[in-house]
Order: C-alpha cells, then structure tokens, then sequence
C-alpha cells in the first residue's frame, strides 16, 4: 500500500520552481472585487480580469491562470480585521487581498482523480503529458480546494492546462502507479500570453 495515503483532492500546492529552484512563499497581492459572487479555496486557480482583480479560473479542459490562490484578508464590519483560507461568495468589504503564487515557473503537486473526487493512480507513462483539470466544490470547513487532476483526460492535447512533471514517488503503489503527481501550468499562463486582459 502507498504511503501516504491520499484520501481526497487538495487543490493545487506550491512545492518548487522549474529546475529545483527553491519555493520560498512567494506571493503577490491581488484585489478581489467587493460582493465577487464565487468562493475561492486554497489551491484554486484565479485568472486576472479586465477590472484589474482576480477571479476564479473554472476552467477544465483549458485555463488562463494568473497563479494560484493561497488565502486573502480584508476588513469586515462586525469582526474587523479578517485573515481567511479561503474568499466566502459575496464578501462586502473595500480591502481584499488575495494572497497568489503567480510565478509561471512555479511547480505544483496536485491530486489525480478518475472523475469528480475520486482518486485513482495512474502510471509513469503519464510524465511529459497534459492533463485537464476537475473543478470540484471546496471546503468551507477549511478552506481548502478540491480541484484535482483528471487522470483519465492525460494526452498530448496542446492547450490542456497542466503537464505532469513527474509522480510524487511517495503515493507510488506496487504497480507504480502514482496518486499525487508535480505539474506546471502547461498553456494560458496570463503573464505569458502576450493579448493583456
């Protein structure tokens, strides 16, 4: 049996950069728009709009990520100051600040799932291929998200929004399956696609 055991998607989470380069929780402050009518969890993708804030980025079989979502802070009336995981849908308030991981070269490990929530191993030949996204529904216990990998969507389609860099060797299980996998954005990064917002 694999070690760790992998019981649910997570989102996407910053582990490193292209090359071996050390993650060292880089962030950049984004603004999201007072009354935005969607949540957004830890580990969500957000895209900028051409408001000059971030929203979440639903897509699935393609994406044009800004970077990924990483908590946000802003002032409420009754509680004041208020640091979150996550952004809850319809939040009033003129400060909030997005906390994003918005490096392109920035690598991610992420859950792989055969539909929806459930998680499925998939194998080696996987590595250097594309996979889609699942937009699962995040926890608002947590504030954790729920996106994962479609393992079952992995090709060499150009425009799919992850490339699996490698498996996590730790979920790998006898068969050499993996069920936690290192991806980057593959196509649609916002900073690098020359057409602005």
């Amino acid at each position: 049996m694999a070690f760790p055991t992998v019981d649910a998607p997570y989102g996407l989470r910053p582990i490193n950069l292209i090359g071996g380069q050390g993650f060292a929780g880089a962030t950049r402050q984004f603004k999201v728009a007072s009354g935005y009518a969607t949540n957004i969890f830890n580990g969500d993708l957000v895209r900028l709009v051409a408001a000059g804030t971030i929203e979440k980025d639903a897509g699935t079989t393609a994406a044009t990520p800004v970077g990924v979502f990483l908590g946000c802070a802003y002032t409420d009336p009754v509680r004041g100051y208020v640091t979150s995981n996550y952004f809850p849908a319809d939040t009033v308030s003129g400060d909030i600040v997005a906390y994003v991981c918005d490096d392109p070269d920035a690598l991610f490990k992420i859950v792989s799932v055969s539909g929806t929530t459930v998680v499925a191993g998939y194998g080696q030949l996987a590595v250097g291929s594309n996979a889609a996204l699942v937009q699962n529904a995040g926890n608002t216990l947590n504030g954790n998200s729920k996106v994962a990998l479609l393992g079952t969507s992995v090709a060499t389609t150009a425009t799919l929004p992850l490339r699996l860099i490698q498996g996590v060797p730790e979920t790998a299980d006898s068969s050499g399956n993996f069920t936690e996998w290192v991806v980057k954005f593959n196509a649609g990064h916002q900073y690098q696609n020359t057409t602005g917002v």
